[in-house]
């Protein structure tokens, strides 16, 4: 586990390029927001994570705890594996809460899905962002909408 980078991954940078080639700035990882998101906009408010797919636990939010136990069947502690990606996931609902109700807009993306077209995902950011020029509204959004059919 030594070897999954928590910052500077190529998903994330290549986003962070693309966004900065559209003219936006923010701030990388910054020390003063709860749950350290991927990066921040601070004037707009809004905090963007960019989710990797196996530690933060996609299969498990999206086909439950069942169908992943069987991909871990491989795996001699399944158990301990089960709790670690459960627990990933609650963490990250718990800080996206947190940052709702402290005012913030979060939007959470899959590292999978930034990486299919990084192009599109920051065009689709920068309208985002540029609709909430006059607003600061707080809320959550999951792109693409995560189910948590567990």
């Amino acid at each position: 586990m030594a070897a999954i980078r928590s910052t500077e991954n190529k998903t994330e940078v290549a986003l962070r390029s693309e966004l900065h080639k559209l003219g936006l700035r923010f701030r990388k990882y910054p020390p003063n927001v709860a749950g350290k998101p991927d990066f921040v906009f601070p004037i707009k408010r809004v905090a963007v994570f960019v989710d990797g797919d196996y530690w933060h636990g996609r299969q498990l939010l999206e086909t439950g705890s069942a169908a992943l136990a069987k991909t871990l069947r491989e795996r001699p502690n399944v158990d301990y594996w089960l709790t670690k990606f459960t627990r990933n996931a609650q963490r990250d609902e718990e800080v996206s809460a947190d940052l709702v109700a402290s005012g913030w807009l979060v939007i959470r993306l899959w590292e999978s899905d930034v990486k299919k077209n990084v192009p599109r995902v920051a065009e689709k950011l920068a309208r985002l962002l540029d609709k909430r020029m006059g607003k600061l509204r707080s809320g959550l959004i999951r792109w693409p909408s995560r189910r948590a059919d567990h």
